[in-house]
């Protein structure tokens, strides 16, 4: 039986190995469990409406917004880690008749989306009673998800099929050679799926990976808000998306921080930062804000161009990161895609994303991507 190791238990990394077939894998998941982007994330799978040019990207969060039905039903995620909730999208009234076109037009090969209405204040404020009552526009299709819910259920599933975990970190020695505690352990591949650690650990193998990491602060407010959990989500215009889930549970978020490296301390900079987004769109912003609120703080992975990459670096070696902030759309898709990749050993990403080289070269100025 050939023995993997998959490093990193983020988004990507716990799809993978729930996907793998284990008669022909061994499969190990090497994660310290800190900082991961993941876990401190929840948000909002409805990617349509997005203006992003990149036809490549806009093809792989749209095919994984269309996953999820799949997903929900492989691993019975229930209303506590995945709704299709619908979505309200709030701009400014111009801005809202551009959108309504091009919701029609993507609609044409994206049928997920569901319905599509502009809603009226009063319609907007029935839907949303949390909202200011100010026209939106609504798609059935868009749903939530919260990140750290997922990743729960998901290793529950793993550990009774057989993968094993480790909560340590781990460097390579080579393609083949992970190093826990200094002692060396041999696989037969391995996988990369650490977020913005991906170019830390490839650093010894000689390769340069275009990676940084972005902070992202998530506000979690326990409300005593009643039916919450048939809310919509709602893209507010500005840097807050707002998220009711079940019982009360209210978030807020999320930040882009791109100076702060790897600092993981939450900070009322982003509480201000988030709150006083929001505040403008809220009935009664004080009824959520004056609640019990919990931080969720992770490291995002994020390329040049904003966009993921993943496939085979070498013989022994595949890699996946890059996310951003659309991880919680594209990371459940692209571990799916590499489990089939590697259960059936065909392989083509080309759809999806650029050539890999173009995000990780050898010191040597070698490609090392496995298909040259």
């Amino acid at each position: 039986m050939e023995k993997i190791a998959i490093i990193g238990g983020g988004i990507i990394g716990m799809t993978l190995a729930n996907y793998l077939d284990l008669k022909k894998f061994d499969v190990t998941l090497f994660d310290e469990g800190i900082g991961q982007a993941t876990s401190a994330s929840a948000g909002i799978i409805s990617p349509w409406l997005s203006k992003r040019r990149n036809q490549k990207w806009y093809q792989l969060a749209k095919d994984g917004a269309a996953f999820f039905p799949k997903l929900r039903q492989d691993y019975q995620l229930d209303q506590t880690i995945y709704q299709q909730s619908g979505m309200l999208i709030l701009r400014p009234e111009k801005q809202l008749e551009e959108l309504l076109a091009l919701a029609a037009e993507r609609k044409k090969d994206a049928p997920e989306i569901g319905t599509i209405e502009k809603l009226s204040p009063e319609q907007t404020q029935a839907a949303l009673p949390l909202l200011q009552p100010v026209p939106t526009i609504k798609i059935s299709g868009g749903g939530r998800l919260d990140g750290k819910a997922y990743l729960k259920r998901l290793k529950q599933t793993a550990e009774v099929k057989g993968v094993n975990f480790v909560a340590k970190r781990v460097t390579l020695d080579d393609s083949q050679t992970i190093l826990l505690d200094n002692h060396p352990i041999a696989f037969d591949q391995i996988i990369i799926t650490a977020g913005p650690h991906l170019k830390n650990l490839l650093a010894p193998l000689g390769y340069q990976v275009d990676l940084r990491p972005q902070k992202g602060q998530l506000l979690v407010f326990q409300t005593t808000i009643a039916h919450s959990g048939t809310f919509p989500v709602a893209m507010l215009d500005g840097e807050a998306d707002l998220i009711p889930f079940l019982d009360g549970k209210i978030l807020l978020g999320a930040t882009h921080e791109n100076e702060a490296g790897w600092n993981l301390a939450a900070t009322e900079e982003a509480f201000q930062q988030l709150t006083s987004s929001a505040r403008k769109f809220l009935i009664k912003p004080q009824r959520i804000f004056d609640a019990p609120m919990q931080y969720r703080v992770g490291t995002r992975a994020y390329t040049s161009d904003f966009s993921p990459f993943f496939g085979r670096l070498s013989p022994d070696l595949v890699v996946a990161s890059g996310l951003g902030s659309s991880g919680l759309t594209t990371g459940p898709y692209i571990g799916y895609l590499l489990a089939q990749q590697l259960n059936t050993g065909t392989e083509n990403d080309t759809v999806y994303q650029k050539a890999l080289h173009q995000y990780i070269r050898s010191s040597l100025n070698e490609v090392k991507n496995g298909q040259s």
